[in-house]
């Protein structure tokens, strides 16, 4: 009986041999491999998402290149970005900063645990 049933096996699979070399295929072209479709869909992904990483460093770059521009031909910029971000100041001023009522609330929550 188990003879019988292997020799109905393989007549199916002899029968059916180009369907099923044409299933494989598609299922290794599909899903297994370096080149699948599954790792183009994957690397098209990454290389959108790296594009995105790219125009927002162009942005960042444009911006350091106005600043590094006005640095260098207006000599109250210097000044300007020296108070701004590193609280610097002239010998005959005080400098008080100010900070918003939100963030004096979250770091008294902060505190408090």
């Amino acid at each position: 009986m188990n003879r019988k049933r292997l020799y109905s096996i393989w007549k199916y699979i002899c029968r059916r041999k180009y369907l099923i070399v044409t299933v494989l295929g598609v299922v290794f072209v599909g899903f297994v491999g370096e080149n699948s479709i599954l790792k183009h869909v994957q690397n098209r992904m990454l290389v959108r998402n790296m594009e995105a990483e790219i125009s927002v460093y162009e942005t960042q770059h444009e911006q350091a290149e106005q600043t590094l521009k006005e640095l260098r031909t207006n000599p109250k910029a210097i000044t300007k970005i020296a108070r701004e971000k590193y609280f610097m100041k002239a010998d005959d001023e005080d400098i008080f900063v100010l900070s918003d009522d939100d963030n004096a609330k979250k770091n008294e929550n902060e505190t408090a645990e």
